[in-house]
């Protein structure tokens, strides 16, 4: 009998050979209370029925043209033409030009210069003539120069944050800091990578900022129990929170951040989501403080911001695209930087396209100019409408308070849980804001986040919900059923 002929069992067959911090990682915004919506998705299809309403809300994602948002015209226009160049050979045609606008023809061709096909591989840090228009950007953007060399674009910003924590993370004791509520991406990437997160809390007295003097106290614990802090996460427009961090903050968290040592990712994909005053960057503050202290240190700050086609009035979450934008990284990190995209081959095409277009989109003047900017328009107000329609409704809900959101497309209203359903949770070891949220699901078709699931203290119930879906109707349904879940266990 061969050595060949019999069997060996493989890695798949024992759970516990496999990379246990896999296991360890969780991402609450796609976890089980996710899979449950889409089971219940698909009972409704079987029998319309089975449920007290018709279909899933899925309030528990920032997923925006999912939710019913249209894409940008222009946006699509250039794609199509770069997707199926032939049609440019019908440019002179008279349908051709009913359906593209010249500003459209042109830039179709100069990209497609550029990157050759969108079938093909691009340059890993991304195409270069992209990666200048995201430099000209952020120069005109906060006033501060910024060179194409800088720029690496991604396939969206959760690409471009682990690659910089792939390659600060290097051993067990190496530290990230999070802010908690924290978007549970960086919690599941600190696992992967064997690290140690260090929370740190923000205020919900004071609209959700940083809580400086917590903010050191999580840094003095860490330190004492052995952990190096090389990094630190900020969120603006914050997620889940919704809220603006303060330039008083900002410059709080930069001054510590230099007196330390500590790296800083700047995660500011809903930069465009704003609706109130303006977007202030951390570059742009970083720039200032240097000019105004030209003698401080400022040039040994590092700072990595990230953005993102996925979010704002784009909402492009499905075609990948983003960038990381680099400040104060030597040359020889910023290779390593290089190296982990080269792995990666490079981000998608299409991608590197969009983030060219949402950095660089029809000026004043362009045939393209007048339909980009109403569509633009009629997002951001249509978002900031049903933000405040959804922060109106939580107003008629029993045992819940709201901060109104300044930015992003989500609420994260605080619950005020019956003891009797917290005592009931428990008694089926789930979570008491998991179990309102399975409840919430099963009445309303409505599926949001637990708040246990961004790192909120034992006790502290929030749930995250977006406001990302169109009308009231599913309002109504989020608050009848909420209120008859309070009454329920009260």
């Amino acid at each position: 009998m061969s050595d060949l002929d019999g069997f060996c069992q493989n890695a798949f067959s024992d759970l516990n050979s496999l990379n246990q911090q896999v296991f360890k990682a969780n991402y609450a915004v796609r976890g089980a209370l996710a899979i449950l919506a889409d089971e219940i998705q698909d009972d409704l299809l079987e029998n319309p029925s089975s449920y007290p309403f018709s279909e899933i809300v899925y309030a528990n994602i920032g997923n925006p043209q999912q939710m019913g948002q249209s894409p940008i015209t222009f946006v699509r226009q250039v794609l199509s033409l770069c997707q199926y160049p032939t049609l440019l050979d019908h440019a002179e045609e008279k349908w051709f030009q009913n359906l593209f606008p010249t500003d459209v023809v042109q830039r179709s061709k100069m990209l497609l210069k550029e990157s050759g096909s969108l079938g093909a591989y691009s340059a890993s840090q991304g195409i270069p003539l992209v990666r200048r228009h995201v430099a000209d950007f952020i120069r005109a953007r906060d006033g501060f120069d910024c060179e194409p060399s800088d720029i690496y674009l991604t396939s969206g910003a959760s690409h471009a944050a682990r690659l910089i924590m792939t390659l600060i993370i290097a051993r067990p004791t190496d530290g990230v800091m999070v802010p908690a509520p924290q978007y549970p991406l960086y919690g599941a990437q600190i696992d992967l990578m064997s690290g140690s997160m260090v929370s740190y809390s923000l205020s919900e007295e004071n609209n959700w900022d940083i809580d400086f003097d917590q903010f050191k106290k999580s840094f003095d614990e860490a330190s004492k129990k052995g952990i190096n802090v090389r990094l630190c996460v900020v969120i603006n427009p914050g997620n889940p929170t919704g809220a603006c961090i303060s330039e008083n903050s900002m410059e709080k968290v930069l001054r510590f951040a230099k007196a330390k040592g500590i790296v800083l990712l700047a995660d500011e994909v809903y930069q465009n989501n704003i609706y109130q005053n303006k977007f202030h960057s951390f570059r742009r503050k970083l720039g200032e403080l240097r000019e105004k202290e030209p003698d401080n240190h400022w040039d040994q700050v590092s700072l990595i911001s990230v953005n993102s086609v996925s979010k704002g009035q784009f909402g492009e979450c499905g075609q990948r695209g983003g960038y990381l934008d680099v400040v104060n990284i030597p040359e020889p990190a910023k290779d390593q930087i290089l190296k982990l995209a080269t792995i990666d081959i490079c981000p998608p095409v299409a991608g590197q396209l969009l983030v060219d277009m949402l950095v660089n989109p029809p000026k004043p003047g362009d045939p393209s100019y007048d339909l980009f900017i109403k569509e633009v328009d009629e997002i951001h107000e249509a978002l900031r409408l049903q933000c405040r329609q959804l922060y109106e409704g939580t107003k008629r809900m029993k045992r819940v308070s709201c901060l109104e959101p300044h930015g992003a497309m989500y609420l994260h209203p605080s619950v005020s849980l019956p003891e009797k359903l917290i005592t009931t949770a428990k008694a089926q070891k789930i979570q008491p804001d998991e179990f309102y949220a399975i409840e919430l699901l099963k009445r309303s078709g409505i599926c949001v986040v637990p708040g246990s699931g961004f790192g909120q203290p034992e006790g502290d119930y929030h749930i995250r919900i977006t406001f990302l879906a169109k009308g009231t109707e599913y309002i109504e349904r989020f608050v009848k059923a909420h209120n008859e879940i309070m009454d329920l266990y009260e």
